[in-house]
């Protein structure tokens, strides 16, 4: 049996939920609530960080960690190519994303919505446990402070983040304008990483959130100017996710 421990509002655990069901795996979401999820987080595999995957007795967590495993043990629908220099390509793309996107869309992403946690309560609670909405209202507002704290999110972090993933869009943009994959001629873990972490930019259906239909300021306005450079994000959760 295959268990994901996750966030449903994680883009690093939606990497993961997309290379599940991109292999047809069956597997079983353990939804923890932020804040709460440490002890169970560390119990499992001495670290608070999600996604945790567990297979039988096996524990991996980090999200490029867990595709690697389950291409090794589960090969069908592989995810890395198995020509060096193409797989070299993608891991150095997922790389990329996981250093250069994840972060900084989460930083830019989170500095406006823990402001509103009628958006942000349901995100946090989706598919966990049945008293999740009631304990989140009330530690809501300390797990903003430790939440900014912990992950350095405040005014001017997200106006280098910004900056960073300005450039950073740009490079993804222009590599893969003329291409319909990022790697070679197939779907990969680097479609799946870029795709995946750059998500909650662009509100994809099928990442399993009910978006609101328009995010709030200053965020809506700060994404807007990527609009055009991510309509390959739509293309790739319409295909392949």
């Amino acid at each position: 049996m295959l268990a994901l421990y996750q966030f449903p509002i994680s883009h690093f655990c939606e990497k993961v939920r997309w290379a599940l069901e991109y292999k047809q795996l069956e597997y079983k979401k353990v939804t923890l609530l932020p804040g709460l999820h440490v002890k169970k987080a560390k119990k499992l595999a001495s670290k608070s960080a999600l996604p945790i995957l567990v297979h039988d007795k096996k524990v991996i967590n980090e999200s490029s960690e867990i595709i690697s495993y389950l291409d090794q043990t589960f090969p069908q629908n592989i995810l890395t190519p198995e020509e060096y220099r193409l797989k070299k390509e993608a891991l150095e793309w997922e790389q990329f994303a996981d250093k250069e996107l994840g972060p900084d869309v989460r930083c830019l992403c989170y500095h406006t919505l823990l402001d509103h946690p009628d958006i942000t309560i349901p995100f946090f609670t989706l598919g966990g446990p049945w008293y999740g909405k009631l304990v989140m209202k009330k530690i809501y507002p300390n797990l903003c402070v430790k939440m900014r704290e912990f992950m350095k999110i405040n005014y001017k972090t997200a106006a280098q983040a910004n900056i960073r993933l300005a450039q950073a869009i740009d490079k993804v943009y222009t590599h893969i304008k003329d291409k319909e994959f990022f790697v070679g001629d197939y779907f990969t873990r680097a479609d799946v990483a870029v795709a995946a972490l750059l998500a909650p930019l662009c509100r994809p259906k099928k990442y399993g959130l009910d978006w609101p239909k328009q995010y709030p300021d200053p965020l809506h306005d700060t994404i807007k100017k990527y609009t055009d450079k991510l309509n390959w994000v739509t293309r790739m959760y319409e295909q392949y996710r």
